[in-house]
């Protein structure tokens, strides 16, 4: 998909919906660890992933945004350290400056002032003084060919292959082979929803909206019957 495109129709979603539609599709809903949170509130990031594995040096991140394209988003595996960040503002000023929508880090990141002024989007487990210490005690990075792909991100694994979703939620990893699968079903979800929360501020309860007074009689005529299955059936899109 278009990276505009992509961009233009996160921005009408949430990574929630992004989730409860990858549960309609059938797609694992692949989170970032929950402890990623933007730099800054409010920030948002829509992209196709461009992976990077930290390595004690900044070239691997120079390697990747030479194979980037505008719009993609770079994802930083730092194995989830938190003693050192690998990320700071030069390197957010070359992601910005590459055409990049933003960056992952399953890490820390460090100049916090700097990155909430570019404005790049950043999302990270948080943030520490300290640069990459391996680099700093003049230790050698452990190298590999596959720096640059794939990257880890808490217990999923991220390719080329995928789209990257950000927001005040957190972050959330989508097939791109699903991908307008899941944003259909997001879409359809939250249209149900917006409908839904203006007919309780309009005063209709949502227990009146989803019939749970027909819900608790008809499980005690069948205790299998799941509250999913009676909202699929009454048209109702609760998640959680």
């Amino acid at each position: 998909m278009d990276p505009r495109a992509l961009q233009e129709r996160f921005a009408a979603l949430t990574t929630a919906h992004l989730a409860d539609g990858c549960l309609r599709a059938e797609v694992a809903v692949r989170c970032g660890p929950a402890g990623l949170q933007a730099v800054a509130p409010g920030m948002r990031l829509a992209g196709r992933a461009a992976p990077a594995r930290h390595a004690g040096s900044v070239d691997v991140f120079l390697e990747a945004f030479e194979r980037a394209e505008p719009g993609d988003v770079l994802v930083v595996d730092n194995g989830g350290r938190l003693d050192e960040s690998c990320v700071g503002d030069l390197i957010t000023l070359e992601a910005q400056a590459a055409g990049l929508a933003g960056m992952v880090v399953w890490g820390l990141h460090r100049d916090t002032v700097e990155l909430r002024h570019i404005g790049l989007p950043v999302f990270s487990l948080g943030r520490i003084p300290t640069g990459p210490l391996d680099a700093a005690l003049n230790r050698r990075g452990e190298r590999s060919p596959q720096s640059t792909r794939p990257s880890e991100l808490g217990e999923w694994t991220v390719d080329d292959g995928d789209v990257v979703f950000g927001d005040d939620d957190g972050v959330l990893v989508v097939p791109a082979d699903h991908l307008e699968e899941v944003l259909g079903h997001a879409e359809r979800i939250r249209d149900t929803e917006v409908a839904q929360a203006e007919r309780i501020r309009a005063g209709r309860t949502l227990r009146d909206q989803v019939r749970l007074q027909d819900y608790l009689e008809r499980r005690a005529q069948d205790p299998d019957l799941t509250f999913r299955r009676h909202l699929r059936e009454v048209g109702g899109e609760i998640e959680v």
